[in-house]
């Protein structure tokens, strides 16, 4: 399935999230729990040597330069090159009747780590991520013992040195894997795949499930999603498919987004077949500045026929589409052309309805198209109605068309504007937020 909404991660985007990320890895390794150490080994014409390594603390642990590079069809590769840490704990040993204890230091430099992580998406639809491969290698160990024998530390010390070196390059990888497993897997699945909307009767959602796993190129990870309004009370199938939703080859910005037409036409959908794209206009509607009242009387001017039949009475419209609207995108930005009947009614003395007269237009409609920091906002400006056609008689077609201006500029552009300004919502992970922002148009 051809998406209808795109996310594209470009290496700055990317080089942003290393930098938390690699945040909260330090952190995490600066808590790892090395295991006491115990062991025997002999010495040449000293004898059997037993010693102990207990109450190990791990005081620091620094991940001073590291990188993370696109691998195409594949994942994502961090680096770390020259961390270190610093160790200190108790030590005791016995070589025959000598025994002796004391602290000790230990520097641990030159730290290289290498991270794989492979992405994917689960039934849900979904991000995940988990680490496909990891090495460590440290260069450097020196460990500082304080005791009264000197001569006796030097003889086992490379021998702890080594024993570090295994447990840590062993244990930082196993805490690297916990941590993408225990903090990077849960924060991806913030990213929402249904985003519920209040749009107007609280009904709609959008759908921004991945309709595949996401995919690493040279320059960019890029994420197919199916970008889907819906109505959460009855889900029915769209009936148009999605078009090749292809971005522009720019990277200079960290994300990028991208609708198509299909995104914004099945919002259009949603709402027409959840019945919500329906609007009734009263003379109290109408503002004070307008010296107009929808009424029989002033309707009267170019329909004789309405004050013979009902003399006085306060009218209502009823505003509907008569099919989903359909938008078009261009370079000049985004349009439709809706059809609209409106139906007028003459409102009796004991408050029923008594249909007067049916008015079908077209109307030319532009959408602006704005971004805040989470939501992607828009705001519609009217045109002009144009052609249609009257049922229950041919009067004044013009006019009429005129005071449909009034009121689709004074009333019910305001009441869809109010609400398109406050946008819907962008799928974006939990504490991420957009700034200095740009919309383009393509075909």
């Amino acid at each position: 399935t051809n998406p209808g909404f795109v996310v594209r991660i470009t290496q700055a985007g990317l080089d942003y999230a290393h930098q938390q990320g690699i945040a909260v890895l330090e952190k995490e390794l600066a808590r790892l729990k090395l295991p006491d150490i115990s062991g025997d080994f002999r010495i040449r014409h000293v004898g059997k040597v037993h010693y102990e390594i207990s109450r190990l603390d791990l005081r620091s642990f620094h991940l001073p330069y590291s990188r993370i590079t696109l691998v195409p069809n594949v994942g994502l590769q961090v680096a770390i090159s020259n961390a270190f840490a610093e160790v200190d704990g108790d030590w005791r040993v016995k070589i025959h009747f000598i025994r002796d204890r004391g602290s000790f230091d230990l520097k641990v430099e030159n730290i290289y780590i290498k991270i794989n992580l492979k992405l994917g998406s689960d039934a849900s639809g979904k991000p995940t991520i988990d680490t496909s491969d990891c090495s460590t290698h440290i260069s450097n160990v020196r460990v500082l013992f304080s005791g009264k024998f000197g001569w006796l530390y030097n003889l086992f010390h490379s021998a702890i040195e080594s024993r570090f070196r295994k447990i840590l390059e062993s244990e930082v990888c196993r805490n690297v894997v916990n941590s993408v497993r225990s903090e990077l897997q849960p924060y991806l699945q913030t990213l929402p795949v249904t985003a519920r909307i209040d749009a107007m009767t609280g009904t709609a959602g959008i759908d921004y499930s991945l309709v595949a796993p996401p995919t690493a190129t040279a320059q960019s990870l890029d994420a197919d999603l199916k970008g889907e309004f819906f109505s959460l009370e009855h889900r029915s199938t769209v009936p148009f498919p999605p078009l090749v939703l292809t971005l522009p080859p720019d990277h200079n910005r960290m994300v990028y987004f991208g609708a198509s037409s299909y995104f914004f036409n099945t919002a259009g959908f949603a709402y027409y077949t959840a019945g919500v794209l329906v609007f009734e206009i009263t003379d109290s509607m109408i503002p004070k500045d307008i010296d107009f009242h929808l009424n029989t009387s002033t309707f009267s001017a170019f329909v004789p026929q309405l004050e013979m039949m009902y003399p006085n009475m306060m009218m209502k419209l009823r505003l509907s589409a008569s099919s989903a609207p359909f938008l078009n995108i261009g370079p000049e930005g985004l349009s439709l052309k809706p059809v609209v009947d409106i139906q007028a009614y003459a409102i009796l003395p004991d408050s029923s309805l008594a249909p007067l007269f049916l008015l079908s237009l077209v109307s030319n409609v532009s959408a602006v198209i704005n971004m805040t920091s989470s939501h992607i906002a828009g705001n519609l400006n009217v045109g002009r109605y144009g052609g249609g056609a009257v049922q229950g008689g041919g009067w004044g077609v013009r006019t009429l068309q005129s005071i449909m201006n009034i009121v689709a500029s004074s009333i019910l552009l305001p009441r869809l504007n109010d609400r398109l300004e406050k946008g819907f919502p962008l799928p974006l992970p939990n504490r991420i937020r957009l700034y200095n922002t740009l919309v383009q148009f393509h075909q």
